[in-house]
């Protein structure tokens, strides 16, 4: 069994934190700064971001949603979106299956 507490990681702003990667998943830990964010971006897994604290905006195909501790979105892979921190917010982000097709270290 893997564990973390998510509130006392020493997660550095800009710098997330990989708490887990297998051929399956990956879960990382990211420190998101009031006022900053991660600007419209897609991925190639299916994404999960739950909100440990603070709280966060989510912006996809001209939607908004807001949502504090406790709060999960799910993006489908290449799904576009952009994510703000309205507060100081601790976020995990599982990616699913890892790495997804059109990854570029599936590349050859």
């Amino acid at each position: 069994m893997d564990t973390w507490d998510i509130a006392s990681l020493d997660v550095q702003p800009h710098q997330p934190a990989v708490l887990r990667s297998d051929d399956e998943t990956r879960v990382i830990a990211i420190n998101l700064p009031a006022g900053e964010g991660l600007n419209e971006h897609q991925v190639h897994e299916r994404a999960w971001l739950v909100v440990a604290q603070g709280e966060i905006e989510v912006e996809q195909g001209g939607q908004s949603v807001t949502g504090g501790p406790g709060f999960l979105a799910h993006f489908d892979p290449a799904e576009r979106h952009e994510v703000r921190a309205r507060s100081d917010a601790r976020l995990i982000l599982l990616l699913s299956p890892w790495p997804g097709d059109g990854h570029p270290s599936r590349r050859d």
